[in-house]
């Protein structure tokens, strides 16, 4: 076996220092319509978004008066899965509900 030679001339090599950075987040939010029940949207924050009976009344009823509301908040993967997972479901059980995915760094 030939012997391994250092190629750094002997030199030390200084390390980089690498900075941390948290991940992007993204908000994923559901659209009222009128058509999709309020109980489905609660079984879907339940089951989607693992939200306590409490919160998934909260948010249907922001999302029932203000017309929109987040669900959750995870990164762009997560979001995504989740965002298509309510249409799958919504689709399957006859229901128009949509659900879309913002960074939150461009809500306001």
């Amino acid at each position: 076996m030939p012997e391994r030679q250092d190629q750094t001339g002997g030199a030390v090599k200084e390390r980089a220092d690498t900075k941390k950075q948290e991940p992007t987040l993204y908000q994923v939010v559901l659209l009222n319509d009128d058509y999709t029940t309020m109980n489905f949207v609660i079984e879907v924050l339940e089951d989607v978004f693992q939200k306590t009976p409490a919160e998934a009344y909260q948010i249907m009823m922001h999302v029932h008066v203000k017309g929109r509301g987040v669900a959750g908040v995870y990164i762009w993967e997560v979001a995504e899965t989740k965002a298509d997972k309510v249409a799958s479901l919504a689709r399957d059980a006859g229901f128009p509900l949509r659900a879309t995915v913002r960074s939150e760094e461009h809500t306001s």
